[in-house]
């Protein structure tokens, strides 16, 4: 009989997304299937620290049966006692790098984008320059640094936005002038670099990819938000938001969707998952919102569903990312450094 590969599901973290985090990461776990993986969840809490919960009746992987405060110097070896890690984790200290690092000096195959694509992607100020100078369509912004006077060249409504946090935390759609300072002020309680981002109108549609050198995009998805934008709790709330598959756009304007997608995924030097999010605007210009490395995990999050539309069930989909873990360690292991 094969062995099972050990795998490890990273989840929770310090981020204001760790509720949402540890919801993805249940669900992952759930359909895993236990004749092909040994699985256990390890929950990082609010305050950093790292802890195996027991599971009934089966006993604990070597090594990680303790709890791991971190950073701590036996962290590397420990993760090492499994095949393969899923990190489903959410913002900061999880999907911007940090995690990913860890991971490399512990030298286990992890899910996912590396360290650089990690942070890279998480910095929407950083992430929309590279883009910019792949001639990938962004939307126009500004950034705020501390000291900077708070300012918006772009008239009204426009988005105020943390640079480096994720599910729309933060986030204020401005309306009119008197309220682009309290914007910018809640902004900077998450983070002390600021975009100021000009509005796009239109539709909203997001593409789910896949795959290491040769990347593939899902069909393309439309968000219908029940909300003002699509916010945090239009994102997570119940009955917040619709998703249509196929998104009701041209056919030719659906595939520009798609090879954006993949160009983005390419450009930020992402592997394994990511989710690319659009604007639409009138007329047909596609223009690309952000890209998330560690997308929303359950099997009705947005990632999941356009795959399963694709042809890719949640339970395949996490069979072939696993696999593109191990196939992406096993090339690395060539390099001479």
């Amino acid at each position: 009989m094969t062995a099972r590969l050990r795998v490890a599901v990273l989840a929770g973290g310090r981020s204001s997304e760790h509720e949402i985090s540890l919801a993805s990461a249940r669900s992952v776990v759930e359909a895993l299937d236990p004749d092909r993986y040994e699985t256990r969840l390890i929950e990082i809490g609010r305050d950093g620290a790292w802890a195996l919960p027991p599971a009934a009746g089966r006993p604990a992987l070597a090594g990680l049966g303790e709890t791991l405060p971190i950073p701590t110097a036996a962290t590397p070896a420990a993760l090492g006692a499994v095949d393969v890690v899923l990190p489903i984790l959410h913002g900061p200290f999880g999907e911007d790098g940090t995690v990913q690092g860890l991971l490399e000096l512990a030298g286990v195959p992890y899910v996912g984008s590396g360290v650089t694509a990690s942070a890279l992607c998480m910095d929407k100020d950083l992430f929309k320059a590279v883009l910019r100078d792949r001639g990938i369509p962004v939307a126009p912004n500004i950034t705020l640094r501390p000291g900077d006077p708070v300012e918006n060249p772009f008239g009204y409504p426009v988005f105020v936005k943390p640079a480096r946090l994720g599910s729309s935390v933060g986030i204020s759609k401005v309306r009119a002038a008197d309220e682009l300072e309290a914007a910018v002020a809640l902004a900077r309680r998450h983070d002390d670099k600021v975009l100021v981002e000009e509005f796009q109108p239109g539709v909203e549609v997001e593409v789910g990819v896949l795959g290491n050198r040769e990347p593939v995009a899902s069909v393309v998805g439309e968000i219908v938000s029940n909300a003002d934008w699509y916010d945090f709790d239009a994102k997570y709330a119940d009955g917040g938001m619709d998703l249509i598959v196929p998104a009701r756009l041209p056919a030719e304007t659906l595939e520009r969707v798609q090879q954006l997608a993949i160009d983005s995924f390419v450009a930020t030097d992402c592997e394994g998952m990511a989710r690319v999010d659009f604007f639409v605007r009138p007329g047909g210009t596609v223009v690309v919102n952000e890209l998330n490395t560690i997308p929303g995990f359950t099997a009705t999050s947005v990632y999941a569903k356009l795959f399963t539309e694709s042809g890719i069930p949640y339970a395949a989909l996490l069979d072939r990312l696993v696999g593109l873990a191990l196939d992406r360690h096993e090339q690395r292991k060539s390099l001479q450094y």
